[in-house]
């Protein structure tokens, strides 16, 4: 045995072991080897953001023998299989006292990669970016690639067979806006990899953990930890962490609305009347608005549209006097028929075809050019049309949207391949959108949300939001779906996580109905952000304004809202210094209770709520699970030990405990007199 930097590895007759900080990470032998190489041709098709991808795999070879070389800094392992085939793995530690692994093919044609981690029958898996339909992610196989996240998102559905019917748009179970190549195991490690291509992380042996690189190359990294929040401390470390989140965003809920500035400023009125605490106005169509068969959707010409709504800049400054702000949207493309393509184009900031011409995409009976992001000069014209277009004119946020739609036969400025920047693309748009804050002095003033993402998105995306629900009661892409979302993200090391109240998608018949805009809105209290959607068919779709009854519901989950503030903030503040999510799974804080690991549709809010939300239509009671503590009910004061309990949540009340001992419970005892 050879120990270097807590490395322990052992050469045996036929392999070797690497144990690191006395956890097996490798197991080789000819029987079993850990790597494999081959060569394939991948297969892409992107249809509106939904892609077929295939690889035509001409080998996959064992490379059963491996030679290991002490060197100054760690290790190299040489793995070969006779003459034809070999590969390079280099051990050490990086400048931080991270294990790290250099794995490369020694011949360029060789562009694929298996590698086995060493695993435990018991482990547990989580991370991978936003995962919607599982937060343990042993006994699945996990394709990572930024895409749209799938109408329903389960292929022995209705609605995803309907989908994918009509235009390939079903998804499956593991398609998200927001993938990374991240996990964590309950052996109290992380394994985050550096690339950004194609990969597919398989948790489906009970021994061990298939990692395929669609890359001749990988850059792997492991940290350990004695405890899990210890260990989400040191990962947040490596990929940054988001700011605080500005002040105003506790102050109530964010309106979508559409329709003009007189529609805004009467649906305003009508909910303020009513009580409701409102921060914000989100208007998606200020920009002016294209009719489709899908719906209502915005102009992709990132200029106000006086027309549609005149007089805007001066109701923003008299909205900001009463303390509403009003945000926008935008996304990194660029209606092929309006003015700003026109000047992109002429600027040669978008990307290209094969044949050196624009390169325009499909998105639903219109076309959009792509600007170029790795072209320097392009990024910096982009971020002037969000300072100059957005922040100048008064926007208080926006919405960053898309990022997943690089198409992968575009040519780019920086000479990478399309494929490989594909999943770093979300990333890069992130940082335009955080500079053009930072540039001006805004960054914690303005917010801006984001559904795309990808590693660097910690650093430079200040909030995410869950992408586009189902207006129904799924467990897959419905209101359950954004619990395993928001803690699977938290556990890839992004903490500040929203949704749309009521979800968006209206499609085959779906309708939103007033029981789920009301219990998303209880659900939304619990979590760092209020703000509401119309949806892509406002018209089939129960609004916050329908009725007398809705805007009281709001206005009481408002009041809620805006009285957590102070533990909020305490929250999102932990999240900023240390990396703590504000949604964090039990397990984060109850390591020795087992029904901690399996929870996926309740999560503590901070460190002293829990939060059971009601995902199922008709339903007027509860059960759900407290680890062992005591818990008192926000709602009625009753004091519970532990295990499994049922009780009466009403619109408007959902399960919600908090810890007995809790520093905040002076303030939470106020939420029964609301």
């Amino acid at each position: 045995m050879r120990t270097l930097h807590n490395i322990d590895l052992k050469n045996s007759e036929n392999g070797f072991t690497l144990r690191w900080q006395n956890r097996l990470i490798l197991s080789h032998s000819a029987d079993a080897p850990c790597l494999w190489i081959g060569a394939g041709e991948a297969d892409i098709e992107m249809f509106r953001g939904n892609f077929s991808i295939k690889d035509r795999l001409n080998e996959k070879i064992a490379l059963t023998e491996a030679t290991v070389t002490q060197q100054d800094v760690g290790w190299a392992i040489r793995f070969t299989r006779g003459d034809a085939v070999s590969a390079t793995l280099r051990v050490g530690v990086d400048a931080e006292g991270r294990l790290e692994f250099k794995l490369k093919n020694d011949a360029t044609s060789h562009n694929r990669i298996w590698l086995r981690l060493a695993a435990q029958p018991e482990d547990h898996i989580y991370g991978c970016g936003e995962q919607f339909s599982y937060f343990d992610l042993r006994g699945k196989p996990f394709p990572l690639w930024t895409s749209e996240q799938g109408v329903g998102r389960n292929k022995q559905t209705y609605v995803t067979w309907q989908a994918d019917c009509k235009e390939n748009a079903g998804g499956d179970y593991y398609w998200t806006f927001f993938p990374q190549p991240t996990f964590v195991s309950t052996q109290k490690y992380y394994c985050h990899v550096d690339n950004s291509c194609y990969m597919n992380f398989d948790f489906s042996a009970p021994d061990f953990h298939e990692l395929a690189f669609w890359e001749d190359n990988a850059t792997l990294r492991f940290e350990c930890a004695q405890t899990y929040v210890d260990l989400l401390e040191k990962l947040t470390a490596l990929l940054g962490r988001q700011p605080e989140l500005p002040d105003w965003v506790y102050d109530g809920v964010t309106l979508g609305i559409q329709g003009g500035t007189e529609v805004c400023q009467q649906k305003l009125d009508k909910l303020r009347n009513g009580g409701v605490k409102v921060n914000g106005i989100w208007a998606q169509d200020w920009s002016g608005i294209r009719m489709t068969s899908f719906g209502k959707r915005v102009m992709w010409n990132w200029k106000w549209n006086s027309e549609l709504y005149p007089q805007l800049d001066k109701r923003i400054a008299q909205w900001k006097q009463e303390g509403v702000q009003f945000l926008s949207y935008i996304n990194p493309y660029v209606a092929s028929d309006r003015d700003l393509c026109e000047e992109a184009a002429a600027r040669s900031y978008l990307t290209k075809n094969a044949s050196g011409e624009d390169y325009h995409v499909e998105f639903g009976e219109f076309y959009a050019g792509v600007i170029d992001l790795t072209n320097p000069e392009a990024y910096d014209w982009y971020k002037e049309v969000i300072k100059k277009n957005l922040i100048e004119l008064g926007c208080g946020g926006w919405m960053a949207d898309f990022g997943e739609y690089l198409p992968t036969d575009t040519f780019l400025h920086n000479g990478v391949s399309a494929e490989i920047m594909h999943n770093a693309w979300p990333a890069l748009w992130a940082k335009c959108n955080y500079e053009a804050l930072e540039e001006t002095g805004k960054l914690g003033e303005i917010l801006f949300f984001m559904r795309a993402g990808y590693t660097g998105s910690q650093k430079h995306s200040v909030m995410m939001w869950a992408g586009d629900q189902n207006v129904d009661w799924s467990l897959d892409d419905g209101l359950a779906s954004v619990v395993p979302a928001a803690l699977s993200l938290a556990m890839t090391g992004h903490g500040l996580h929203h949704s749309d109240i009521g979800g968006y998608t209206t499609l085959f018949e779906m309708k939103r109905s007033k029981e789920l805009l009301l219990r998303w809105c209880d659900f939304s209290a619990f979590t760092p952000m209020m703000r509401t959607h119309e949806g892509n068919r406002p018209g089939d779709n129960w609004q916050f304004d329908d009725d007398a009854e809705t805007i009281a519901h709001f206005a009481r989950m408002t009041t809620v809202f805006t009285t957590l503030k102070p533990y909020i903030k305490d929250a999102v503040a932990q999240n900023a210094q240390r990396g703590l999510p504000v949604m964090r799974p039990l397990f984060l804080h109850y390591e020795d209770d087992a029904r901690a690991y399996t929870l996926k549709y309740q999560y503590l809010f901070g460190r002293d709520l829990l939060v059971a939300p009601v995902y199922e239509e008709g339903r007027s009671e509860w059960t759900l699970y407290l680890p062992e503590d005591s818990w008192v009910n926000a709602w009625t004061g009753e004091i519970y030990r532990g295990g499994d309990v049922t009780v009466d949540a009403p619109l408007g009340k959902p399960p919600v405990f908090y810890r007995q001992q809790s520093e905040w419970a002076d303030l939470f005892s106020t939420l029964r007199h609301i």
